[in-house]
């Protein structure tokens, strides 16, 4: 732990960018106590670090819950957390105490849509598969049949969730060639009119599309969405990439999905648990 200053105790999760914490400091009324490492903070240190905080500034990877708020006592004003997502707090519980909530909607954006076009398009030209080969001498002279991937030009593409970040990546894909953009989500977007969104069912969204783009926030409804009987809908030539939340996909479903051919393909930038287990070869 490093702790500076006096006054206003603010508590810091993780290690942070430094101009993060330059507003902070030149703030001139935080104290703050930092967990000074980049891997997640251990609940008991979590417990004892938020102990009289006026502020906490967390990550999604810390569960801010009623037990961590009794710890915090009283004096607890403001929650904010380095992320998009915030269904790591007990929202319920923050209202209850009159706790405000900052968190960052719009600062990864175009990040997470590039990242997302990358995913897309090393998983349907099986970028890694060929990086793989080409380390361990699989490689030994083209084959018009090796490794045949999965083209955008002519696609098309559905994508579930036309928030700020579904757009950023619809923008991003229609430059490769892309016939039709599908979407679906909760209402018609307006916005969906510049990249010439079609707002379509999901049954139609999965039945039609080449690509299937999860890009929704992780809600009650949206929880294990992507199941058995989404995957059935899908054609089995089909890629599905995931850039949301890991719990909004049922992954015993989308394994049985990929070993049965179900789907061609998919590209996970979020899993339950993160990271995954770690396969031990015997």
């Amino acid at each position: 732990m490093q702790t500076v200053g006096k006054m206003m105790k603010v508590f810091v999760t993780r290690r942070i960018p430094p101009e993060g914490m330059q507003i902070l400091s030149s703030a001139g009324v935080c104290e703050m106590c930092v967990w000074d490492s980049d891997e997640p903070v251990p609940r008991t240190e979590l417990l004892k670090g938020v102990q009289g905080a006026a502020g906490i500034l967390c990550l999604l990877s810390d569960k801010i819950d009623a037990e961590v708020l009794n710890a915090a006592g009283p004096n607890l004003k403001v929650i904010s957390t380095l992320s998009v997502g915030f269904d790591h707090l007990a929202l319920d519980e923050v209202k209850k105490r009159g706790i405000r909530v900052g968190y960052t909607p719009d600062v990864l954006t175009d990040a997470t849509a590039e990242l997302t076009v990358a995913l897309l398009l090393a998983t349907a030209r099986r970028l890694p598969e060929g990086v793989e080969e080409v380390k361990n001498g699989g490689w030994s002279t083209w084959k018009p049949l090796w490794l045949c991937g999965y083209g955008l030009s002519g696609s098309t593409v559905g994508i579930i969730g036309l928030g700020r970040i579904g757009m950023a990546i619809a923008q991003r894909l229609m430059p490769f060639g892309v016939k039709r953009l599908l979407y679906t989500g909760r209402t018609a977007k307006p916005h969906a009119a510049e990249v010439n969104g079609e707002f379509v069912p999901m049954d139609t969204l999965l039945s039609e599309s080449d690509f299937v783009v999860l890009s929704c926030s992780l809600t009650p409804e949206t929880q294990g969405l992507c199941n058995k009987a989404f995957f059935s809908k899908m054609k089995n030539t089909a890629v599905f990439v995931n850039t949301s939340r890991g719990a909004v996909v049922n992954q015993e479903d989308l394994y049985e999905a990929l070993k049965n051919g179900q789907i061609a393909a998919a590209g996970l930038d979020v899993t339950t648990p993160e990271p995954l287990p770690t396969i031990i070869h015997s």
